[in-house]
């Protein structure tokens, strides 16, 4: 069976081979490479979150803070709806989903939301700047980079214990 939904690519008999550390399969080693899809994965809701609560708060003209906490919620609504959206075939009800998406993500999501939001902070003039500046949208590819590659090895030792991203692989249609 080949099994490149996450960039594995291969061919294992034992389609979560090369997962170590998922749930029901023991603990053991996790490449890099299955921690930065995984952290890609949340970043890719997050990110859409952050993005729409920064320009959501931006062409409101909200203060800074209100802005922040609007790009937050909406990082994690996406994050866990992205989640929920890659295991809605599984058969598991909504309330299921709901729980496998909290246990999969929220601690990448806590991580990426320090950082992106805090890199946004400090980032001199970032939050300030208008949607049609430079500064904006620069800042913003920064943060997220950041919060990736801190996240990534957070998220490795995550998947290494079973938790975490691991959680969500066993119900992945075609496993």
């Amino acid at each position: 069976m080949t099994h490149d939904h996450h960039g594995h690519g291969g061919s294992h008999a034992d389609p979560h081979a090369g997962h170590a550390g998922h749930a029901g399969h023991g603990g053991g080693k996790v490449g890099w490479g299955a921690a930065a899809k995984a952290t890609l994965h949340c970043l890719t809701g997050c990110a859409i979150g952050e993005i729409l609560g920064l320009v959501i708060g931006t062409a409101f003209g909200w203060h800074n803070g209100a802005t922040t906490v609007t790009a937050i919620v909406l990082a994690f609504v996406f994050g866990y709806a992205l989640t929920m959206w890659g295991i809605r075939k599984s058969g598991l009800g909504f309330g299921q989903m709901v729980k496998i998406a909290l246990a999969a993500d929220t601690v990448s999501i806590v991580f990426m939301e320090i950082i992106d939001n805090g890199m946004m902070w400090v980032i001199p003039g970032a939050m300030d700047a208008g949607l049609n500046s430079g500064l904006f949208w620069g800042s913003l590819a920064v943060a997220l980079l950041i919060a990736f590659l801190v996240t990534t090895p957070i998220n490795k030792w995550i998947i290494g214990k079973g938790k975490g991203h691991a959680v969500v692989h066993q119900y992945h249609a075609g496993h």
